[in-house]
């Protein structure tokens, strides 16, 4: 070879080496919990479009979704003819010819060794469409925050040859779905075992704490709730602080975030408009763990704004979240809270007095006891059994959301702020409001659990109220008169054991969209002006004992669209709720009988219901039933758990129930379930516990993906309802003559889930063939067990042997394909079952074997 030729090896050699490039990513020094994630955006990926799949990451700031992006990169940009990671494209897009050096480097990355001058964004766009239109390549946008930066760089799918995958990372949600992406995963929050591994890591160099520091540990892993950011950071801080630093450190954290948090998170705040951002710090203040529409009516009223479109905004960019389990409450972060609260005493500088928002009760104490409010307060809370003079009030002229439970005023309320929004007073000690209580802008009036009797005398004038919450009232005997409050729409008198009254100028209320008297004891009428409520939409009252019918005008409600009964005196519907055409919600049942009287509505009234029947709790018998339920034909749920039901219950037809997802029959006398219940095709959940009489279940239908026979101890006999692309869960709890669960070994890799506690009848072999055959077994009370955890991880599978310390939830998984062995066990009987376990998996090549015990991880 002579030196010509070495040269032009050597070129070669260059050449392909550039092209190739070592494009792997650092993703993080401790990258705990990224593996599942990546997982999951991998699967995403399978369900994107197949010409060019583009999938967004969005979530918190600081939860990890550039880190989570780096790790898919690195798991895939080899596949592709060409790979670019564009990080920071919000920062980059801010700089003068910010968005023609991101696409210079996009086409650097995918065609170098070439260097790109661009003149301009239009020419950049243009030579990114001309020249990558045929290339299969793999491009990460990293915190995108405008449609622009993506309009520039990515304009449109067949500026990229087919195959090609687009990964876009936001903090807003909303930008995703305006783009088009084809999926989107959010970034969630690591689990409190995941957060105590990533802080220890940081703060100890350990995947555990040190002796005598697991307390504290655990108090900041508590505050972090599962953000990367705050454990990184807060970790590294405390790695060289001894422990009183750290308890100094962690008191102060508990009102102000470290200053690198808040720079971080503070990002998405400021990319708020005004009103969205102080929309953003009335909850922070006062409003997390509130119900969304309470909250709404504040804040239309307050800024003269659609409120949904704030909401939207701040969830996109996960600045908060609703709760949709727990009544749509509305949820954020404690870290994001904290940010939101420091933000506010920055602006007054430290001064209670100057801040726009009080919420420490050490602060608020001082404003009202001292008189040192100003005009700067706009909202206020304190719980504390206290007495203040209304004097205190009249500097804070634009005070707007008060909160003052148990607290006492005394002097004129003709003081209290004229702009008064929101007035939370729990605990009222007062007997009634005074004549002076005049607060004409007031949108809600929230007294629960007070002392009230009267709420006031004769009538007042409210007219923009529309929420009146009097719960937990124990002394209050009457309503007051709702003349004057023309725009209420929720009347809320949950518990209120002393009602006797509901005053009849009620039928006044033509905004009423509900009225809730659950637990209302003493109640027995109501009053026949209900019929004039035009828009109520929903009517509670249950569990009042004592009401022994409804209003004759009832069916004059024509937006009534849930009716509650259940719990109630009550025989009959009145003869005019066959009019009520817009009623798809029914619970009925009272403590005398359930009633059902056919020739009162008809069987096209009865077929509009959706969501349930529901006489529980009820002494009743079978002929109170219809033999057949084809008048239900609509219904969702049934629940007739508890109605002292026999074995004549096998002559009910519910076959007709063609729609039916859950079925409750819980509670009962019969030897069988009803044959009917195998032709209930959409049947996902049933539940038939307690049932001492039961022998035996089968014919179910394959739809079935929850059963639980809790304590049917008299059952042999189980079929498990199988499917092929479900996990099914079974529930077999206290049933001690169990002896089989038919058709576990047909469940191949759909694995499913048994609790087997107190079921003594089965052996220790078949358990064992239950595991074999791929299912979890839950044994013994799980909340007493340590965590034991083996895994094995090969190139294709990944298994798990464990003792866990909490059971599994009892809910069907929906399109979840395990490829995973899970075995739930006894302690004593761990080694013995997973050696058995292992030999049925030996011809996998073992290549890493984890155990965590306790949480505590060691690598081997």
């Amino acid at each position: 070879m002579n030196r010509y030729e070495a040269e032009f090896i050597k070129r070669i050699v260059s050449d392909v080496a550039c092209k190739l490039g070592n494009k792997t990513l650092h993703v993080a020094k401790h990258p705990v919990g990224i593996y599942s994630r990546v997982q999951g955006i991998i699967s995403l990926l399978k369900g994107a479009k197949p010409d060019v799949g583009i999938v967004g990451i969005h979530g918190i700031a600081g939860i990890g979704k550039t880190t989570i992006a780096k790790a898919v990169f690195n798991k895939l940009y080899f596949g592709f003819e060409g790979s670019s990671f564009l990080l920071d494209v919000k920062e980059i897009s801010d700089k003068p010819n910010g968005l023609v050096e991101l696409q210079e480097r996009l086409l650097h990355d995918i065609l170098k060794p070439n260097v790109w001058k661009l003149s301009n964004v239009y020419e950049g766009m243009n030579l990114i469409k001309e020249r990558l239109h045929r290339k299969k390549i793999l491009v990460v946008f990293d915190d995108v925050d405008k449609r622009e930066q993506l309009e520039a760089l990515m304009g449109e799918r067949c500026w990229f040859g087919a195959g090609s995958i687009i990964i876009v990372v936001t903090k807003n949600k909303h930008l995703l779905a305006e783009v088009g992406v084809d999926e989107m995963y959010h970034a969630k929050e690591l689990d409190r075992d995941q957060s105590l591994q990533l802080f220890s890591l940081h703060a100890f160099r350990e995947t555990h704490p040190a002796k005598n520091y697991e307390e504290l540990s655990g108090k900041v892993v508590d505050y972090c709730k599962g953000l990367p950011l705050a454990l990184q950071i807060l970790g590294s801080h405390l790695s060289i602080r001894d422990k009183a630093g750290w308890e100094i450190d962690i008191a102060h954290w508990k009102n102000t975030p470290h200053d690198d948090i808040q720079g971080k998170l503070r990002v998405s705040f400021d990319a708020l408009n005004v009103d969205t951002s102080e929309i953003f710090l009335d909850i922070a203040c006062y409003f997390v763990g509130r119900d969304k529409e309470y909250v709404a009516d504040i804040v239309g009223a307050r800024y003269d704004c659609h409120p949904e479109v704030a909401f939207r905004t701040l969830i996109g960019r996960s600045l908060i979240t609703i709760d949709t389990e727990k009544q749509n409450r509305l949820r954020m972060h404690d870290i994001l809270r904290k940010m939101g609260r420091e933000i506010i005493r920055q602006r007054s500088r430290n001064r209670p007095g100057n801040c726009s928002r009080i919420w420490l009760p050490k602060d608020a104490y001082n404003v009202l006891s001292k008189e040192m409010g100003t005009d700067a307060v706009e909202g206020l809370a304190l719980d504390v059994q206290e007495s203040f003079n209304t004097k205190s009030f009249t500097k804070m002229r634009r005070l707007k959301l008060l909160q003052i439970n148990e607290a006492h005023l005394v002097g004129s309320y003709s003081l209290l702020p004229k702009e008064l929004i929101w007035l939370c007073w729990s605990r009222c000690p007062l007997k009634s409001l005074p004549s002076d209580f005049h607060l004409n802008d007031l949108v809600i009036l929230d007294m629960q659990e007070s002392k009230v009797r009267k709420l006031w005398k004769g009538t007042k004038i409210l007219t923009k109220l529309k929420i009146l919450n009097l719960s937990s009232c124990p002394y209050l005997a009457k309503t007051p008169n709702f003349q004057g409050l023309s725009s209420l729409e929720r009347l809320i008198l949950t518990g209120c054991p002393s009602l006797v009254e509901v005053h009849q100028s009620i039928g006044n209320l033509k905004s009423l969209v509900l009225l809730n008297l659950v637990y209302c004891d003493s109640l027995k009428t109501l009053p026949e002006s209900m019929g004039n409520l035009k828009s109520l939409q929903t009517l509670n009252v249950a569990e009042c004992s004592q009401l022994e019918k409804l209003p004759e005008s009832l069916g004059d409600i024509e937006s009534l669209t849930e009716l509650f009964t259940k719990g109630t005196s009550i025989k009959q519907l009145p003869t005019s709720a066959r009019y009520l055409k817009k009623l798809t919600k029914l619970s009925f049942g009272g403590y005398n009988k359930v009633f059902y009287s056919p020739d009162l509505p008809s069987k096209s009234w009865f077929s509009r219901f959706s969501s349930w029947l529901s006489p529980q709790s009820c002494s009743c018998s079978i002929d109170m039933l219809p033999a057949s339920f084809t008048s239900f034909s609509s219904l969702k749920e049934l629940n007739l758990s508890y109605s002292g039901l026999s074995e004549a219950t096998s002559s009910i037809d519910l076959g007709s129930l063609c729609f039916l997802e859950n079925l409750n029959l819980s509670g009962h006398e019969f030897f069988n379930l009803p044959s009917s219940i195998s032709r209930l095709s959409k049947l996902q959940f049933l539940t038939v516990e307690r049932c001492s009489n039961l022998l035996s279940i089968s014919e179910l239908p394959s739809s079935v993906l929850f059963l639980s026979i809790n304590d049917c101890t008299s059952i042999e006999r189980v079929r498990a309802p199988l499917q092929h692309e479900r996990l099914p869960l079974l529930n077999v709890k206290g049933c001690r003559n169990l002896i089989e669960i038919q058709g576990m070994e047909c469940a191949g890799n759909n694995w499913s889930i048994l609790n087997l506690n107190g079921c003594n009848n089965l052996s220790e072999n078949y358990k064992m063939s239950l595991i074999q055959n791929g299912s979890a077994i839950v044994e013994k009370d799980l909340h007493y067990h340590f965590i034991f955890q083996f895994q094995m991880v090969t190139n294709s599978k990944r298994c798990f042997f464990g003792l866990y310390s909490r059971p599994p939830p009892m809910k069907p998984l929906e399109n979840h394909h395990f490829s995973s062995l899970i075995c739930v066990l006894l302690l004593s009987k761990i080694r013995a079952m997973v050696l058995n376990c292992l030999r049925r998996w030996r011809q996998l090549r073992l290549t890493e074997l984890s155990r965590s015990i306790l949480g505590y991880s060691i690598y081997r």
